[in-house]
């Protein structure tokens, strides 16, 4: 089976253009050298790729790729024969598997989320901007890391929850005045930005490599934190959320988010 890297080219429109193609600009360096690894097996089929083939194919430094190939074995993209060699595992099988493909990604993803809520204790969600709105397709939470009451639509909240304000800063200067010309910055808490010259120069502002925050400005007692999870086509992001007493938790759990997603971005990516 074939794994292909996304198109940069590719773009829908209001998407903002890729960096050139530099794994030290990616938000996500490593998902792209799992590509290599995923694609070298798959040219080998069942039979297997030794890991010095992969090392020569991918140009992966040796402790680079040992990592990876424990990573991709853990998610199951990966199954280690007998030999030693490697080949295209269970998990990427089922999502190339036709009309299963929906349900396979979903579990997978949601076994990623469910990884991220234990590592970051916090509640995770996953976003995506879709036809002109954001949406939430995915929560993962618990009794010990609670979502946040959503008490106003997240599609009309854009400008003061992590989610949305990560979705828009994906989209280029006239997607953004657009979105915001159907969904008024309306004041949801005293925390909430109102002034749409405001906001959209906050979103000018954010880096791609930074979380985008939400500190009590959508809901009075939570505090949200958001990383950009873009595959393709798609516009996406992972988000978590804290009680506002844990607020000295955010960076960090932050931080993990940041550096664990990658494992979601690859189901989302295959």
């Amino acid at each position: 089976m074939a794994v292909l890297h996304p198109d940069p080219g590719d773009q829908p429109p209001g998407r903002r253009p890729e960096p050139a193609d530099d794994a030290s600009a990616a938000p996500f360096p490593a998902v792209r050298h799992a590509f290599r690894v995923l694609e070298s097996a798959s040219r080998h089929g069942g039979e297997g790729v030794s890991v010095a083939l992969l090392a020569r194919e991918t140009g992966l430094p040796p402790g680079q790729l040992a990592q990876l190939l424990l990573t991709l074995r853990g998610q199951r993209y990966l199954e280690r024969l007998e030999d030693g060699s490697y080949a295209i595992g269970e998990a990427v099988a089922l999502l190339g598997a036709g009309g299963s493909r929906t349900r396979a990604v979903h579990d997978k993803l949601q076994r990623g989320m469910n990884d991220l809520r234990k590592a970051t204790r916090a509640a995770i969600y996953l976003g995506r901007y879709e036809d002109g709105e954001v949406r939430v397709t995915q929560i993962a939470d618990a009794p010990g890391t609670p979502r946040v009451n959503e008490w106003v639509d997240f599609r009309s909240a854009a400008h003061a929850t992590a989610i949305g304000k990560c979705l828009l800063t994906q989209l280029d200067h006239d997607a953004r005045r657009e979105h915001l010309s159907r969904h008024r910055t309306a004041r949801l808490t005293s925390r909430t930005i109102t002034s749409e010259k405001a906001v959209l120069a906050a979103l000018d502002r954010q880096v791609a490599t930074v979380p985008t925050l939400d500190l009590q400005e959508y809901a009075v007692g939570t505090v949200c934190a958001a990383v950009p999870l873009t595959a393709g086509r798609e516009v996406g992001c992972v988000a978590l959320s804290l009680p506002v007493h844990q607020t000295h938790r955010l960076r960090a759990a932050a931080e993990k988010l940041n550096t664990e997603a990658g494992n979601l971005l690859l189901a989302l990516s295959l």
